[in-house]
């Protein structure tokens, strides 16, 4: 077996069972795998430097395909069920078995890397990758550590990555020849058959959300975050793909911790990752200039597509997915704290893409409705996020990310209201989808009036205006805020209809209800009088 690159000297890669390749690349640079993808044909540069890529097949995860090992360690803890599929110890042996033998004559990228910015919640990471652009996006997201700390790096999680291996569903325990297979107790993440590069990120994604509630109290969220350039005031945006996670925490006036994933600890919210991963369908420098800029050398971009005889990218292609994604170093924006670690947060954004077009695009919530909205998760699937999704479909995720929580939405939950116990925070939930009537009839809220909402929230401007209930929901709605109409503020003022609004309001109202059934038994009242109540009587918002 042939070696290259910075080598730790304590673990080579017999720990993870690899006892035998054709050649292995150790810890390369961004250069030095951007140059071996475009030279092996896996991707090609655009006008700004960026790799671009296909992830072949799938364009996006594959929750269904996802597995975790049910074991002594995991039987108790994980809520079994559609989300976390149960896969036996002796099938992963199985298909674990057969990767390391289909390594043997190939060759792989191996990256020692961090997940967690804060060093006391740290994991020590080993990627193998069969493809040079797959280590490159696991340089851009995971945390790189200096070289000599590289020397005498020992991991203690592994992903093997190998997107040409398929598993044998008649055989293996899987569904299909994908799959993502994550074992908490030999600490290890298999994944073959899809190219996605998504896959690896929220894997690891995944194992946190085990490992930090069970193990050290923290609170583990698929959020952004951002500070305060001078008050260095923490802010959290929760929210699935597609609800603006990545755009609105990207600031221009404020300094980004990170685009989706954090913990939250007793003195800090730290970043998991060293990178981000946002969506570029319909990007324009105008309303998303510092993505817009991140993409340069280093990044990359999937799925994307050029202008006919030039390379430069047309962000408005949807021929391969609307899920078109870009990759770059968290240090490709322009104001970013570094280390990648915030105060406890003062605002508290949850983000839903309302396809209903009936939730207020800012509402300012109580303990109790926080709580109730934390575990509903409510937003959309949005079109190109997962396989099979080609329009919005209104879904429930638990705690704005159930696909990737391991536990019992209610641990999360539980660890929410810990912190908010100990801590002043203002909550909003944020519609970034319709107003003006349901998907197919309504209009996406404009980007500016979302940007200028959660400014005024941040800056307090929020706190000295006059609000409204909605009859409904119940929370409170601005009566006024600068920069936005006043008639967006209540969506039934955009509807041409009010009887048609209360309708589809109601329709909403009830699927609220019957989600959160399966967690009734669990809630507590001030959590159940967050709940939606139907209005049948078709009642106008009262205001304060």
């Amino acid at each position: 077996m042939e070696e290259f690159g910075l080598k730790s000297t304590k673990c080579g890669l017999e720990a993870a069972g690899v006892k035998k390749v054709k050649q292995a690349f150790w810890n390369l640079t961004a250069t030095e795998l951007t140059e071996i993808a475009v030279r092996e044909n896996e991707g090609h540069l655009t006008d700004t430097g960026a790799l671009m890529c296909d992830t072949g097949k799938f364009t996006g995860r594959s929750p269904q395909d996802r597995f975790i090992v049910k074991d002594e360690l995991t039987e108790k803890e994980v809520w079994w069920g559609k989300i976390n599929k149960p896969i036996s110890p002796e099938s992963f042996d199985r298909i674990y078995a057969k990767m390391i033998g289909y390594l043997e004559d190939k060759k792989v990228y191996v990256r020692d890397a961090y997940a967690g910015a804060d060093t006391s919640h740290q994991l020590k990471l080993r990627v193998v990758n069969t493809m040079a652009w797959h280590n490159l996006f696991c340089y851009n997201m995971f945390i790189n550590p200096p070289d000599y700390k590289l020397e005498d790096f020992v991991p203690n999680f592994t992903i093997i990555a190998c997107p040409e291996f398929e598993a044998d569903p008649e055989t293996d325990g899987v569904r299909q020849t994908n799959f993502a297979i994550l074992n908490m107790t030999k600490r290890m993440i298999l994944i073959g058959g899809t190219a996605y590069s998504g896959e690896m990120k929220k894997g690891i994604f995944s194992v946190l959300n085990f490992l930090l509630p069970t193990k050290d109290k923290v609170l583990p969220m698929h959020c952004s975050a951002n500070m305060g350039i001078e008050e260095h005031d923490t802010a959290i945006f929760f929210g699935l793909s597609g609800t603006g996670k990545t755009t609105l925490s990207a600031d221009p006036n404020r300094l980004l911790i990170g685009d989706d994933e954090h913990g939250w600890t007793k003195t800090n919210v730290f970043n998991f990752e060293g990178g981000c991963y946002a969506k570029v369908i319909d990007l324009t420098e105008e309303n998303e200039p510092d993505i817009w800029n991140a993409i340069k050398y280093g990044a990359i971009l999937e799925n994307t597509r050029f202008i006919p005889n030039t390379r430069t990218v047309d962000f408005s292609n949807t021929e391969v997915t609307e899920n078109t994604r870009v990759s770059y170093p968290i240090d490709h924006i322009r104001n970013t704290v570094k280390p990648s670690i915030g105060g406890v947060p003062k605002n508290i954004f949850f983000l839903t893409c309302d396809a209903f077009g009936v939730m207020p695009p800012i509402m300012r919530l109580t303990k109790g409705q926080t709580m109730y909205h934390f575990i509903s998760g409510y937003t959309s699937k949005v079109a190109g996020t997962e396989a099979g999704v080609t329009e919005p479909q209104p879904v429930f995720s638990a705690c704005f990310g159930a696909p990737f929580m391991p536990l019992h939405p209610t641990r999360y939950a539980e660890l929410l209201g810990q912190k908010m116990e100990e801590n002043e925070v203002n909550v909003w939930l944020v519609n970034t989808g319709w107003t003006g009537g349901p998907y197919g009839v309504g209009s996406r809220i404009r980007l500016k009036y979302t940007r200028a909402m959660i400014t005024a929230a941040l800056s307090g401007v929020l706190d000295n205006v006059g609000y409204r209930n909605h009859s409904i929901f119940g929370a409170e709605m601005p009566t006024t805020c600068p920069g936005v109409p006043n008639e967006i503020l209540s969506p039934k003022e955009t509807w041409q209809n009010d009887k048609a609004f209360y309708e589809k309001a109601n329709q909403l109202a009830d699927k609220f209800k019957a989600n959160f059934d399966q967690f009734r038994e669990f809630a507590n009242d001030e959590i159940l009088s967050g709940e939606p109540q139907p209005n049948l009587a078709f009642v106008e918002e009262s205001t304060l």
